[in-house]
């Protein structure tokens, strides 16, 4: 009965989507099916499905006229791509008389057919493309190296869209097949010899060469390798179409994502990089200045070639990460539109700032503690025209500016940049000297990563904490407020402590005893989830932040809390939990660090295991702790007994190689 019932409603559907069709659509799909008829089907034994087939060229034509005109009635209509049973039902029968008449290879009808293959593409979904996927893929790239530019640019333009939208079931099989035809071979073949073809068949060639090295990084160094290929880019790099600018910042990114074609690009030297730079200008389109910045994070991914930029072309290129970083665009609270894209790159590009180096001291120079307060409060000038505020009004401003969640989706990159500009802040160095309201909107900035921490801290502390909304901002503020406590720069490390301790007057004790609590707990635990890793992450940065302030020192030691995290690094050095930091941060997820190869980094600053750097961060200041507290002078070495052994050699390693990250060191 219930079977039925099901049955009968799904008819009903069925029948609903059919009347929900235009006459229009219908008339099309009838004459489709028409001439669909006048062909033959088979049964192809192979492949154990039917297949249709003519050889009659009159008939081939019919088909794909009825065949584009039937995908360019439902593309007029959402509704009849997305549930029309129609649609379904006809499309294994039009791929399979598409794939049938490109086999066929009637000179005459190619350019007809390669069009259609790129509205078919374009229109139907994915999954109904699946089944005939890999013939459609071998097709299109045996036709890439026709004679006629009408057939090879729609071909390009088709088998693009396919890998472009390949899911990562298919992915594997799809890259095995494009290996088989040598495609990359073919397209780099294409692009040397696309003198004399219109500017079209390089853009699309170009294209589509992004997209496969993209997705298939075995295949970078060899292009890269290829001299003549390499000079056509560079010539083309002359032109001034905004078409052809960013089709080559595409295929740069895609090669730059091997780190070995990265160095090499580099070498090219001044011209190479003013390109990229003058990409990332106002004066370009979005999508253009978008990929200019994508294409120098792949390049200075590493220190080492970081420093190289810095000494060709330092300057301009922080320059233009501040104007990509001051353009918030008309829709303020929004970061979607065009404006909103230039400015998260920006952001990410900025991320720079983690490499010590003369930059740092270009993006102070340029004014980079207003740019990050205006990416946290809202019309910050207008609350800030004073170049004196005092404490309570800074409070106010801060607590009323946070409330808004403006450009909360960016918070996380603004925590990062801010951590890595205290922690490479010189001792002598004075960030607030830089411009007449440096030292307000320093003030301002540790005031927000203060009570974004804080309460961070006081959700985090507690054991069944599960449903904390911000988790993406919780890791990078935290760390960023552990660099300013620590920040080499003394102004910035006595105002942080203050701001904070201020803070935690009334809630800093119960906060304390809470983290040690969920510490001791959770680093106890057999296995743990992504929520506890997060949890211990947060609460151990917080427990080391408060150890840096006078009035909970007494306490951690009197609660056992150097033994809670002697215990955790014990397991860290068993191996028994291992955390990266884009496990807890997951602003650090990027589709190019996943598609990236030969990179041999010394990974993150932190190095590869975050709870073993912040436990050991933590006991070197409890160890200082102990011996200022005279009562319990051999309180650490009571504590570390244990892991003494395993400690010290890990230090061993640490100082004797070259290896290890520079937050590690």
């Amino acid at each position: 009965m219930i079977h039925s019932t099901v049955k009968s409603a799904t008819a009903s559907k069925e029948k609903d989507n059919y009347r929900s069709l235009s006459s229009h659509i219908i008339t099309l799909h009838r004459r489709l099916l028409h001439s669909l008829n006048l062909g033959t089907r088979y049964f192809d034994e192979k492949t154990n499905r039917w297949k249709w087939q003519s050889v009659n060229i009159e008939v081939q034509k019919n088909v794909l006229r009825s065949i584009a005109a039937f995908l360019d009635s439902i593309s007029a209509d959402a509704r009849a791509t997305r549930h029309t049973i129609i649609v379904k039902e006809s499309a294994a029968d039009i791929l399979g008389a598409l794939l049938w008449i490109l086999q066929c290879k009637n000179e005459p009808l190619l350019s007809m057919a390669s069009n259609v293959a790129v509205k078919l593409v374009s229109i139907l979904p994915s999954p109904l493309l699946q089944p005939r996927l890999l013939d459609l893929v071998y097709c299109l790239s045996s036709l890439l190296s026709s004679h006629q530019v009408e057939v090879a640019i729609p071909c390009a333009t088709a088998l693009n869209l396919v890998i472009s939208n390949l899911s990562a079931t298919s992915e594997k099989a799809v890259i095995e097949a494009l290996k088989e035809t040598e495609i990359s071979i073919c397209i780099v073949r294409n692009i040397k010899d696309c003198g004399a073809q219109k500017i079209e068949y390089f853009l699309e060639m170009a294209s589509l060469l992004s997209t496969i090295l993209l997705r298939w990084p075995s295949s970078r160094f060899p292009v890269c390798n290829d001299v003549e290929l390499m000079k056509v880019l560079a010539n083309m790099r002359t032109r001034t179409d905004c078409a052809i600018k960013l089709v080559l910042l595409k295929l740069y990114t895609s090669l730059a994502l091997c780190d070995s074609v990265a160095q090499k690009l580099i070498e090219d030297g001044k011209v190479f990089l003013q390109m990229i730079v003058q990409a990332m200008g106002k004066s370009n389109p979005h999508d253009v200045r978008i990929e200019g910045f994508r294409l120098a994070q792949c390049l200075l991914r590493s220190q080492e070639n970081c420093l190289k930029v810095m000494n060709l072309c330092g300057e301009a290129l922080v320059d233009a990460i501040i104007c990509g970083m001051r353009e918030t665009g008309p829709c303020s609270k929004k970061i979607e539109n065009n404006y909103g894209s230039v400015l998260v790159e920006a952001c990410k590009l900025a991320q720079i700032t983690r490499w010590a180096g003369n930059h740092h001291i270009r993006f102070w120079k340029q004014g980079i503690d207003e740019v990050l307060l205006n990416l946290l409060i809202e019309n910050i000038h207008d609350q800030s025209s004073e170049l004196v505020l005092p404490l309570e009004k800074q409070i106010s401003v801060v607590k009323e500016g946070l409330k808004l969640n403006y450009h909360v989706a960016l918070r996380s990159y603004v925590w990062d940049i801010l951590g890595w500009l205290t922690i490479h802040c010189g001792e002598n160095s004075n960030p607030c000297s830089y411009t007449h309201e440096s030292e307000l909107h320093i003030n301002l900035l540790i005031l927000c990563a203060c009570f974004t921490f804080v309460d961070a801290i006081q959700k985090w502390c507690r054991i069944c904490q599960n449903d904390a909304d911000d988790n993406f901002q919780s890791e990078p503020v935290s760390r960023a407020v552990l660099m300013m406590i620590y920040s080499p720069c003394n102004y910035i490390s006595s105002h942080a402590r203050f701001v904070l301790s201020d803070i935690l007057k009334v809630i800093g004790n119960p906060c304390l005893k809470n983290s040690l609590h969920t510490l001791d707990y959770i680093s106890s635990l057999k296995s743990y989830s992504s929520f506890d890793k997060l949890q211990l992450v947060i609460n151990l940065i917080g427990l080391t932040c408060l150890s840096s302030l006078p009035q909970y020192q007494r306490c951690i030691i009197e609660s056992r809390g150097i033994k809670t995290v002697v215990l955790l690094v014990q397991r860290c050095l068993s191996n028994d939990i291992h955390v990266e930091r884009p496990e807890v941060a997951p602003h650090l997820h990027t589709v190019f660090h996943k598609r990236s190869c030969c990179w041999i980094g010394k990974g993150d600053w932190e190095g590869s295991n975050v709870l073993l750097f912040y436990g050991m961060w933590g006991l070197a200041e409890f160890l200082h702790q102990c011996g200022l507290l005279l009562d319990n002078p051999l309180e650490f070495t009571r504590e570390v007994t244990n892991i003494k052994t395993q400690l010290v050699n890990e230090l061993h390693e640490v100082c004797s190689s070259t290896s290890f990250s520079p937050g590690v060191k």
